[in-house]
């Protein structure tokens, strides 16, 4: 009504702000360089298929980021998992620490290794002894950003190894701290998704990404979306000024689609893609999504709620234009000690989709069942969990 223009700027929007531009609900307007005289980065997707591997590395990785450093440059390695390994496994039984609140293993983390769990913050020390079977050979499994650390100030102690995550930057100001401890001076940079975006390293080289297999397989329809958009975002770190950037993206899958698709035909080529998919599937942004979350000490008191609700959605609107999933476990069943369910709204309608809700809403509140649970309705939901 004011008038007021609202300008969205990413190198990788949504699927849904770019279904709009196509639609002609946005106007769209690209950019077709970078900033100065920077040139975009080179790519190199690095098959890791029976190399030897120290923290997740290759030779042939671990020779370039050498090179880098020597060359006056800094890198960047990107492991989207904190701590020191996802896991503490018994090689005699193959057990795994499990938190006991939620379905989720325990993160090991520092040196003298304690367990915390992501999800609900619970923290332990790590056994002596496997709970299972007895073995006293229990061993860290996978690669976090502590175990890179380590290795790499191990491996490169002449240069300054510099790790940013959660759990290096919740005081204030910390991110800027160490930032300013590396300067312009050749080093290596250790981080999650923090480092990712938003920030200007000019004297940045070298890139190598972690772990690119683990987005490639998820069962979130949203996997893609979000693998890409985090490997473009992390490859605009390199090559940001007058020198040149590489980025090393590290992968068991060299020839999977996506990767092929980023590397010959950037965001666009894959996001034409993924809305093919998405409009062939009836995901969103050719449907519209709710999900109505509840949780409980007990399964059957959520699973009561979300029958309840059921049965006061389905004769809102005809089958054709609303279709109800559920009530199912929630992709982590347990987590903090609650049974979680949901039930999932779908609609290639927005305005039918919020007339169901609009309908139903209000007495949900007043079931006496919604008195057992906690729930939640979430409208467009960023991820299925």
């Amino acid at each position: 009504a004011l008038g007021v223009p609202v300008l969205l700027g990413s190198a990788t929007p949504s699927l849904e702000s770019l279904h709009n531009a196509q639609s002609g609900r946005y106007a769209h307007l690209r950019l077709g360089k970078r900033a100065g005289e920077a040139k975009p980065p080179a790519v190199r997707v690095v098959d890791v298929r029976k190399r030897p591997l120290q923290a997740g590395l290759s030779p042939e990785t671990l020779q370039a980021i050498d090179n880098a450093l020597r060359a006056g440059g800094q890198v960047l390695v990107f492991k989207n998992r904190r701590g020191y390994a996802p896991a503490l496994q018994c090689p005699d039984c193959g057990g795994t620490a499990h938190c006991k609140r939620c379905d989720a293993t325990m993160t090991v983390h520092g040196g003298a290794p304690r367990l915390q769990c992501h999800h609900c913050g619970h923290r332990q020390p790590a056994p002596l002894a496997c709970p299972d079977c007895g073995g006293l050979a229990l061993q860290p499994q996978g690669i976090g950003t502590e175990r890179l650390e380590e290795m790499l100030a191990e491996k490169f102690a002449g240069f300054p190894v510099v790790r940013v995550d959660r759990g290096t930057t919740q005081r204030k100001d910390a991110m800027e701290k160490h930032l300013d401890a590396l300067g312009d001076a050749p080093g290596i940079l250790v981080g999650t998704q923090i480092l990712a975006k938003g920030h200007d390293l000019p004297h940045l080289t070298l890139v190598v990404v972690v772990g690119v297999d683990e987005g490639l397989f998820s069962a979130d329809f949203r996997a893609g979306e979000k693998l890409a958009q985090q490997l473009i975002q992390v490859a605009g770190r390199a090559g940001r000024a007058e020198k040149a950037g590489e980025v090393w993206l590290q992968t068991h899958h060299p020839e999977h689609a996506l990767l092929q698709t980023l590397i010959h035909g950037g965001y666009p080529a894959f996001a034409t893609n993924e809305l093919a998919m998405r409009e062939a599937a009836g995901f969103p942004p050719f449907a519209h999504l709710a999900l109505l979350r509840a949780e409980a000490q007990h399964v059957e008191a959520a699973q009561a709620f979300l029958d309840a609700a059921k049965a006061l959605f389905s004769p809102s609107l005809p089958r054709a234009e609303l279709e109800l999933h559920g009530p199912m476990p929630a992709p982590m069943p347990r987590r903090a000690g609650f049974q979680r369910m949901q039930l999932l709204l779908s609609s290639p309608n927005r305005r039918a989709l919020h007339a169901a809700l609009d309908a139903s809403v209000t007495a949900i509140h007043e079931l006496p069942e919604a008195r057992k649970v906690r729930w939640s309705l979430d409208v467009d939901p960023v991820d299925l969990y």
